[in-house]
């Protein structure tokens, strides 16, 4: 069927608009001069591109040393709340699919609330809740409030790979003398495996990438790495360093994403020819 020029306007429009911001942050990396973010002189004539930044990066320079303080921490808190997250995701999951009743009703609806709250409504009510408790703010104030809103999208994500479980295969597994445990980690969780690592990476990008929710529970000194980096884009010269630093993390991520691809391609059986 030939295309419309519409429809091809359309597409390269929705392409241009989701792209065309990250390859200007990964250009603007090689940036020379950091204080009039421009790759021109003062007359006009176009001076290169730098790898200054990178070696800023590598070397442990002291003008980013507090941006990688906040991007090692930020990688701590989302490391660890993924890691929370599905632990506590996985066994809610279960509970929800296997007992219908009304207090599972009530789970369901307390798992589901943080997916619709507005994050500035999220950030206010822990903030609330750790001064009436009298918990001063920092690393673990960030960490728990991760986990909350983390929690609910590996329930989700889990619950949607249960839809397609086959419950036959546990009273299968009971009848031939399996215990509990061994029921779990030799036949639920490994056919769970694929939506538990799916919400684990739905969390850790969630986690790093959060800005509102942190501002409110963070503490002094314990700045992640979108908090920085929100603070210093309108007046450091050194936020050329911010876009290496994310052009690394892009990277990063590409290859988390083709590496996810070729094992999930080499777990498939390959189709015998006939």
């Amino acid at each position: 069927m030939k295309r419309s020029f519409f429809s091809v306007a359309v597409l390269a429009f929705v392409l241009a608009f989701l792209y065309v911001p990250i390859i200007l942050v990964v250009v603007y990396g090689f940036i020379p001069n950091g204080i009039s973010m421009s790759f021109t002189d003062a007359r006009g004539r176009f001076i290169g591109f730098s790898m200054k930044w990178y070696a800023q990066i590598f070397s442990g320079h002291y003008s980013v040393k507090a941006l990688m303080q906040s991007f090692w921490l930020s990688l701590t808190i989302a490391g660890l709340a993924t890691l929370i997250s599905c632990v506590i995701g996985t066994t809610a999951a279960l509970a929800l699919h296997r007992w219908k009743d009304r207090l599972q009703s009530i789970h369901h609806a307390l798992v589901y609330t943080p997916l619709v709250m507005p994050d500035i409504l999220i950030g206010i009510s822990l903030l609330m809740l750790f001064v009436a408790a009298n918990i001063e703010c920092g690393f673990w104030t960030i960490l728990v409030a991760h986990v909350t809103f983390c929690v609910s999208y590996v329930v989700m994500t889990i619950l949607a790979r249960l839809q397609d479980f086959d419950d036959r295969l546990v009273e299968a597994a009971y009848d031939l003398g399996a215990g509990p445990w061994y029921t779990f980690f030799k036949v639920e969780l490994p056919i769970l495996m694929p939506g538990i690592i799916a919400g684990g990476l739905l969390a850790f990008t969630l986690s790093i990438d959060d800005v509102v929710i942190t501002s409110f529970v963070n503490g002094a000194g314990t700045n992640t790495f979108p908090t920085y980096v929100s603070s210093m884009t309108k007046h450091s010269k050194n936020l050329p360093s911010v876009f290496a630093l994310s052009t690394l993390m892009l990277l990063f991520t590409c290859a988390l994403a083709g590496l996810s691809k070729f094992m999930a391609r080499a777990q498939v059986p390959q189709s015998k020819g006939r």
